[in-house]
């Protein structure tokens, strides 16, 4: 049994890996701020506080040590520096989760030496300076830079899931059952993706295995987007009415502008094995399909 600290860990692949913790018999704690409710009970050890507030960040986790700690919430390189402040001397390993966002959506096919956080220049800010990616990629440099403790900064491309928050695939489907349009820039780009129960079984691999470094996690296979978009029409029997772009209202999540995917060949030569997106895609659309109203 293992002593594990997971933040961000009550909604979506957050609270899937929380679950199959638990299932291990491990001694899970939980931070969050308290606006979302812990959905574990007792089972957990919750502790409310909220990780932009430097001082009492510091406070409530002062002098405690973990044998594991998932960080699936820091978004920049302050936020990475803080954890490495108190936890460097006090923690087994880091299990961080990373982004396909920190490799450009060039139409390359990328592998971790893609991008070298080792040897990226930092600059300190907040969540709000940077983009998405860049903020990912700061906060990997600062942990390869500060940490004293073994880092996995592990790469998902989007995330898909039925009880996805963020509604990203619900988007384009929820739109094309009613007849709305979607814009987008290359529906011949090819995209990654990985399904929300996979994502956590990974991250708790990647806690409890010998892993250390970025790694890809993706499932196997790519789709073109405009091959998605015949996947959502088939299972919900409408036409999608596709536009160049368009106003931000419409513009799809996945609107990029070549294809973004990564190989997963590390982490399977190290003895993961990845679903193909065949496996479960077609399923997930018509689960989300059924449930949409048409309005």
């Amino acid at each position: 049994m293992k002593k594990i600290l997971v933040l961000g860990g009550t909604r979506f692949f957050g609270q899937k890996l929380v679950e199959l913790l638990l299932e291990q018999k491990h001694e899970v704690t939980i931070v969050t701020r308290g606006v979302s409710e812990n959905p574990f009970g007792d089972a957990v050890e919750h502790i409310k506080v909220d990780r932009k507030d430097k001082a009492a960040f510091e406070q409530a986790l002062e002098s405690r040590t973990f044998d594991i700690v998932y960080d699936n919430i820091c978004y920049s390189p302050n936020e990475a520096k803080q954890l490495c402040d108190i936890f460097n001397g006090n923690i087994g390993k880091l299990v961080f989760t990373s982004t396909l966002a920190t490799y450009e959506a060039d139409g390359k096919l990328h592998e971790e030496v893609d991008f070298d956080p080792t040897s990226y220049e930092i600059v300190m800010g907040e969540t709000h300076e940077f983009s998405y990616g860049e903020g990912k990629r700061l906060a990997e440099a600062v942990f390869y830079r500060f940490a004293d403790f073994p880092v996995v900064a592990v790469r998902f491309p989007i995330v898909m899931g039925a009880d996805d928050y963020t509604r990203r695939l619900h988007f384009h489907i929820e739109r094309i059952v009613n007849n709305e349009p979607i814009g987008f820039s290359n529906m011949d780009a090819e995209m990654s993706f990985i399904q929300a129960t996979e994502a956590a079984r990974f991250l708790m691999w990647a806690g409890m295995e010998n892993v250390e470094g970025p790694i890809n996690a993706t499932a196997n296979g790519v789709i073109a987007l405009k091959d998605l978009i015949s996947l959502i029409e088939e299972k919900t029997g409408e036409r999608a009415k596709i536009a160049l772009l368009g106003t931000e209202e419409i513009r799809s999540p996945y609107a990029i502008p070549a294809s973004w995917y990564m190989k997963n060949d590390k982490s399977q030569q190290l003895g993961f094995k990845f679903s193909h997106i065949d496996d479960w895609l077609p399923q997930l659309v018509e689960e989300i399909a059924k449930s949409t109203p048409k309005q």
